[in-house]
This record gives C-alpha cells, sequence and structure tokens, in this order.
C-alpha cells in the first residue's frame, strides 16, 4: 500500500463535494496506473471534510480563486508542515478551463516534487549552466494534450527523461518511453504551446524565470498567488504553516 496519504477536500462554492468526490477515482487511477510506474511514487487518496482533515496526510484543497488563498488560511504547508496543493476552480471556470486538469496536474506535480524544492542542472559548458524546476505538468500544460481516464479530463505529465538534455531524441529513454504520458514531446526540455518550465541561470543573477513555448496565454505567464510558482520563488523563511485546523 502507497505510504502516502492525500486527503482532497472542497472549500470552493464552485463546487460541490459531490463533484469533487465524483473525481478522485479518476486521480487515483491516473496516479496508480500511469504516474507512479515512471516516476517511483504512489498515493492513496480520500475524500475529508475541511474540519476532519488528517495531520498525518498531505493535503489537496479545492478553493475558489488564487488571490483568495491567503484569506482562506491555506498558505504553503499543512499545519503539520507536510505537503499542500492547491486547485483554483473559481479561476478556472473564469477562464474556461477544466479543474479537474489542474487537480491532476497539482497532484502529480506535489508528488514529483512535495517540497517544492528540487531542480535539475544542465552544464552545457564549464563555466554556463541552467536549473530547471522538477515540475512535471508545466510542459504539455495545455488542456489540449491532456487526456480522459473515464470521463474526467487529467492533465499530461512529463517522464524523468525530459530532464535529460542528453536523451535519444524520439526515444526518451531506454525503454522507448518517450517524454511525456501522451506523447506529443519529441526531445528533452521541449515545451508544447502553452507550456512553460520555470529556470534559473545561474550566470545571470536575476533569479527564477519563466520559459514560455509558443502561444502561451498572457495569464498562464504569471506566477498565480498561491501556485507552486510563486512559493517557489519565496524564500523558505517566508512560507507558513496553514492555519486552516488551528
Amino acid at each position: 500500500m502507497p505510504n502516502v496519504k492525500i486527503e482532497v477536500t472542497n472549500e470552493s462554492r464552485t463546487l460541490t463535494d459531490d463533484e469533487v468526490k465524483a473525481a478522485i477515482p479518476a486521480l487515483q487511477t491516473q496516479v496508480s496506473r500511469d504516474f507512479a510506474p515512471v516516476w517511483g511514487t504512489d498515493a492513496q487518496l480520500s475524500f475529508a471534510a475541511p474540519a476532519a482533515l488528517s495531520d498525518d496526510s498531505w493535503w489537496l484543497v479545492v478553493l475558489d480563486d488564487s488571490d483568495q488563498a491567503g484569506a482562506l488560511g491555506y498558505h504553503d504547508v499543512t499545519s503539520n508542515f507536510l505537503p499542500l496543493g492547491k486547485v483554483f476552480a473559481g479561476t478556472d471556470k473564469k477562464y474556461g478551463h477544466q479543474w479537474t486538469v489542474t487537480a491532476s496536474h497539482e497532484l502529480l506535480e506535489m508528488l514529483g516534487d512535495p517540497d517544492i524544492d528540487l531542480v535539475v542542472f544542465d552544464q552545457p559548458t564549464g563555466t554556463t549552466g541552467r536549473l530547471y524546476a522538477m515540475e512535471v505538468c508545466d510542459a504539455p500544460e495545455a488542456e489540449e494534450y491532456a487526456y480522459k481516464i473515464g470521463d474526467t479530463l487529467v492533465s499530461d505529465f512529463v517522464h524523468p527523461s525530459w530532464f535529460q538534455p542528453h536523451a535519444a531524441n524520439g526515444n526518451g529513454n531506454a525503454d522507448g518511453a518517450g517524454f511525456d504520458h501522451g506523447g506529443f514531446i519529441k526531445k528533452p526540455l521541449e515545451l508544447l504551446p502553452g507550456g512553460y518550465i520555470g529556470v534559473f541561470d545561474v550566470s545571470s543573477g536575476t533569479g527564477w524565470t519563466q520559459q514560455t513555448g509558443s502561444e502561451s496565454p498572457a495569464y498562464a505567464n504569471r506566477p498565480h498567488v498561491g501556485s507552486r510558482r510563486e512559493r517557489r520563488r519565496t524564500p523558505r523563511d517566508q512560507w507558513l504553516p496553514s492555519t486552516r485546523r488551528s
């Protein structure tokens, strides 16, 4: 049985509890069937009312709008300093996106990099190099690359070979698994239209910047309040635990 337990809870007015509960089986299938064999990390998902969230579980919280994250008491980690993912269903609805794709995106990225501190270093020469944020769903983020599990639309995600600049083109890794689940990406570090990735040029002194694929909308280019991109740019000593259970 997976040793990671993730409780999904609904604090939004955009969705009912039943709508959130109905998506969990597909999210569980994606994690255990599609993601875990490639990335080696599995999890057990369950629904919990906000007042019943467990101290020893990770949380995936469905909220309304990204600018409400702080006001609602959801900060950067759970009250027990464990990973916390946020899904802004109201913001998704406003921009015509499927909230289940966002939930899938946040869930897989939380499993791929729980503490939002993992990077891959690409050093093409002895004096230059770039750090790439270990975000597994950003490169193929656009919904046109999402896929269905039953009636639930979930996010595409990259394989470890995407983060290997010298991987063989078209094959991804030794077993020919490719660079992403959907098979859209053809080479390492490729960004599909609408995709992006956080990049830290070690010699520039500019900190984290956003590299985007073509046709990336302006809304996707900026880090949303409460998002993993915003948290990655925030010094760790400024992170706050959720006040949800206090």
